[in-house]
């Protein structure tokens, strides 16, 4: 059984939609989501460098077109049982279930960057991953210090937020700890302000009900309601995201193989360790088609 994951922010790298706009047809049809969203994908993608790249308001919505671009020219359409994403990939997964269409994925993509990177201006605060360590001492040293495990993404590898000075004390036992650059303290009570904003915009978009298990970052679960779908993600901008419960949830569906779509790489890291049983595949780049589809003749079919 085959199910197609999508990456979160801080999978971005500079000219990473080079190969695919190799295809006039996807060149075009970024540029068509550029002028509805007024950003430059293309230049994003391909001339801007690493430090324009990281910017929130720019980052998410890049790393959604590179999902989106990849999941168009994949065409494994009633091939794969399941989908998931991380984070700002959970707007990639609903587009892949047949929930909301490119379109408006990108105008809630680009909402959100701008609406979550307000929301960081607000209060300084940030984020650091927590890597090794026993669960429950990491755990109890992120609260202690008054802080939230905002991305407890399994595979020993559990991310901090909030206040900067407490992140600056967090040194659990067995543990090493990364800051990351990031602009804020994404999924906790600290992006609050974005979420009315995206509310209402989510409420304006018609949605359809998942065409396939679609897995939620809430909980793990399946949710099988397109309006609970965008309720979902737009809530989960303030909360925790529990990848750990959805790569459960994959075993638990029987997936055998994962495809991460463009910008590929973190996630099926995360599963080789969590979940080894699980294969996987990394779709960085217009050049692994071919031996995607070979990796989808292995698992696809629901």
């Amino acid at each position: 059984m085959l199910a197609i994951i999508a990456p979160g922010q801080g999978s971005q790298t500079p000219g990473m939609l080079a190969s695919w706009l190799e295809d006039i047809d996807d060149k075009d049809l970024l540029k068509q989501w550029s002028d509805a969203i007024d950003l430059d994908l293309i230049h994003l993608g391909t001339t801007a460098d690493a430090e324009e790249i990281k910017e929130t308001a720019n980052a998410q919505p890049l790393i959604v077109a590179a999902g989106l671009l990849a999941a168009r020219a994949l065409s494994a359409d009633g091939k794969f049982a399941c989908v998931a994403g991380h984070s700002v990939g959970e707007i990639t997964a609903a587009v892949v279930a047949g929930v909301i269409t490119p379109l408006d994925a990108m105008k809630l993509v680009r909402a959100r960057g701008i609406e979550m990177a307000k929301a960081a201006s607000v209060t300084p605060a940030g984020m650091a991953a927590v890597l090794g360590g026993e669960r429950e001492v990491v755990l109890r040293a992120i609260t202690d210090l008054g802080l939230v495990a905002a991305n407890d993404n399994g595979g020993g590898q559990i991310v901090a937020a909030g206040d900067l000075d407490a992140l600056a004390q967090l040194a659990p036992d067995g543990a090493r700890v990364r800051p990351l650059a990031v602009a804020g303290a994404f999924h906790t009570s600290y992006m609050q302000p974005a979420v009315e904003p995206m509310r209402e915009l989510a409420a304006t978009m018609k949605v359809g009900d998942p065409t396939v298990a679609l897995l939620s970052n809430k909980d793990g679960g399946v949710v099988s309601s397109g309006r609970e779908t965008l309720d979902r993600i737009v809530n989960q901008i303030a909360n925790p995201v529990r990848w750990d419960l959805c790569m459960q949830s994959l075993v638990a569906q029987g997936v055998t193989g994962v495809i991460e779509l463009a910008p590929a790489g973190t996630l099926v890291g995360l599963i080789k360790r969590a979940t080894p049983n699980i294969e996987q595949f990394a779709l960085k780049s217009a050049a692994d088609l071919e031996s995607a589809h070979e990796f989808i003749a292995q698992h696809g079919g629901k």
